[in-house]
Order: C-alpha cells, then sequence, then structure tokens
C-alpha cells in the first residue's frame, strides 16, 4: 500500500491507499443530487489522460493536437490539465486546509473548476482539488506534481470483486451500470464494423438492445455478442463482454480470435455470477441445488434503461477507430442529439 507525501515539505497526505483501476464514470454528471465517492475507501486511481483545468476549446485545439492528447473526435472543449493525477475517496485524504479564494461550485459543493482548492496544512503548496458538488461523483484529486508517492510495509488486502446490483435502493437505474454500459457500447461499436448484432438473452442485451437497434442497421445478425470470462465455459460467439480487472483495468482476454469489450468488473459479475441473490434472512440450511422462491417482487425503475450518453461519448472520441467515416457519423449523430431526446 502507499501514502501521498506533500512534495514540498514532505506531510503526509493520504491514509494508506491501494491502487485500483480508474472507475469508468469518472467523467459521468448524474442527476441533481450529492453522489458518493467515486473510489472506495482505501484505494486510489490515476487518470492517465490530462484532466481539470485549463480548457481550450475544440476549435481554438484542432484534430493533429487534439490526436496527440489522445482525443480523436471534437468535444466541447479539451482539457489542458496534468496527466497522471491521483484520486482519492475524500475520507482518505489528511493534512490539506481549504484555499478560499478557489472555492467555487455550481450548486451544493465544489467542483474544482478553478484547479486545486486544497493546500498543504504544514508548508501551504496547493495539493489537490476537492470535489463535491452535485452530480460529480466526491473525489479529492492530488496534483501529479505536488506530492510523491510513498511506499509502505503494509499489505494489500487481496483483490475483490463484489457484484453491484443494477437498481439502486430508491428504485432507478444505478449510474455505475449506465456509465459502465456506456463505456462498453463504444467498443462493441467498434467490435461490429457497422453491421448488426445477436446480443445475449435477458439483462446483458437488454443494456445495449436500444441502442445497438438505433446506431446499428437492421437486418440479420452478422456477429454474435456474450458473456465471457473467469468462472464461465468457453463460448464460441464472435464478440464477447469480459472484466475489466479491478486493479489494473486491463480487460480479460478471450482467445480464439473473439473480440473482448471491456465491461466494469462489478457489473460483469452481477451478469456472469450473480448466484444466490434473496435479501430475506434465512435459518437453517436449504438442500443443494433448492433456491428460495419467496423473493420479494423486483424492483421496477420509472425509465427503460438507457447507456450513459456523455459516457459513451467521451469513450468513443478515445478510440482512434472513431475516425472511420461509419463511425464518426454516429459519433457526430448522437453528439449533436445532447439538447433533444436521447437516440436511444
Amino acid at each position: 500500500m502507499d501514502v501521498f507525501v506533500c512534495a514540498g515539505c514532505g506531510a503526509v497526505l493520504s491514509a494508506p491507499v491501494v491502487r485500483v483501476a480508474l472507475p469508468v464514470q469518472v467523467r459521468q454528471r448524474f442527476g441533481h443530487e450529492m453522489l458518493p465517492p467515486l473510489v472506495e475507501a482505501g484505494t486510489y486511481a490515476v487518470d492517465p489522460a490530462p484532466s481539470g483545468p485549463p480548457w481550450r476549446a475544440w476549435e481554438d485545439v484542432g484534430e493533429v493536437e487534439a490526436a496527440a492528447r489522445g482525443v480523436f473526435a471534437p468535444q466541447v472543449a479539451l482539457s489542458y490539465g496534468a496527466r497522471g493525477r491521483i484520486v482519492v475517496a475524500p475520507g482518505d485524504s489528511r493534512g490539506t486546509v481549504l484555499i478560499p479564494e478557489r472555492c467555487d461550485g455550481y450548486c451544493l459543493g465544489l467542483d474544482g473548476r478553478a484547479g486545486p482548492n486544497l493546500a498543504c496544512e504544514r508548508c501551504g503548496l496547493a495539493v489537490a482539488a476537492r470535489v463535491d458538488d452535485c452530480s460529480l461523483w466526491q473525489a479529492v484529486w492530488f496534483e501529479p506534481d505536488a506530492v510523491r508517492r510513498v511506499p509502505t510495509a503494509r499489505t494489500a488486502p487481496p483483490v475483490t470483486t463484489g457484484a453491484r446490483p443494477p437498481i439502486e435502493p430508491g428504485g432507478g437505474w444505478s449510474p455505475q451500470w449506465e456509465a459502465a454500459a456506456g463505456a462498453a457500447l463504444a467498443h462493441l461499436l467498434v467490435a461490429s464494423r457497422g453491421e448488426p448484432v445477436a446480443l445475449p438473452d435477458g439483462l446483458a442485451g437488454a443494456m445495449f438492445a436500444r441502442a445497438s437497434a438505433a446506431l446499428l442497421p437492421s437486418g440479420p445478425a452478422v456477429r454474435s455478442v456474450g458473456l465471457a470470462g473467469p468462472g464461465l465455459p468457453a463460448s464460441s460467439v464472435d464478440i464477447a463482454l469480459v472484466p475489466r480487472h479491478p486493479r489494473t483495468g486491463e480487460p480479460w482476454q478471450p482467445g480464439g480470435g473473439t473480440v473482448a469489450v471491456p465491461l466494469e468488473s462489478s457489473v460483469w459479475a452481477y451478469l456472469a455470477l450473480p448466484g444466490e441473490t434473496s435479501p430475506l434472512p434465512v435459518s437453517g440450511t436449504l438442500p443443494e441445488g433448492v433456491l428460495r422462491d419467496d423473493y420479494p417482487l423486483p424492483a421496477h425503475p420509472w425509465r427503460v434503461f438507457r447507456p450513459d450518453r456523455h459516457v459513451f461519448l467521451d469513450a468513443l472520441a478515445r478510440l482512434p477507430e472513431v475516425r472511420l467515416p461509419w463511425l464518426r457519423s454516429l459519433y457526430d449523430r448522437v453528439s449533436a442529439d445532447r439538447f433533444r431526446s436521447p437516440v436511444w
């Protein structure tokens, strides 16, 4: 495990944390409410792309310079912030104080629009940006040149991947599921080569059914889509929804010429390995192979499931394949739709 210390004076600025994959919802804006931390307590992630202010309009950057920064399709603005910013849960930050003149926000909290708004309590160096405004995932973003990573003697806990339910306790769709579907949809379109696909039955297919029907041509399916990954039997599908490793973010490789579409590991685990999910307490044990049949009625959100459009556009813009004419046309179509009813 690691701690982060001030690059100026060496003061400890974080609790011991272990590195995990950057969540796909990192650039998601969701609803008009306070969201939980972007990363779990005791963990940190690194954003390899430029992030945060300053920002430059696409018209001032151009396609060549944008491609050098890993963006291959037009966006409203491009970040010219640092690469490698480090995010921790707010409860894991230590020894910082707010910089009052940088405490800008949109509605209910701070959004980091002015850059670092936290300073080292000991020496005053601006070290991080606290983000906790409504619609934004709560986070403390350390600037990579303002902190140093120091390994500790503590052993990192084992990698575990819990299955995240698709429906929140309040009855709405999980924003993590919508973000995961948006990011996976970008890869699914690339893998489809612009041709109809046969989606799997059940929730895995329902996640992408409306979007694929809106974005891909109708007709007989050319490629099949299914789940693949550790613990599942071998599959002969053309395109496989596979888990991202929770620590590295690398997708599981299916082999055999199957194209991998990475899916957030907690979402994949729910789809592929749901197991027994009864929320009711039981006494004693059930016979082997017998499941309970007294579940409460399943939750029914008030609207259909839709992959997060903004996450989809951001993910697709960062894939070089978006420069293919047919895919760029889809990107432009969905992008132009942001002030109207969703395409799917």
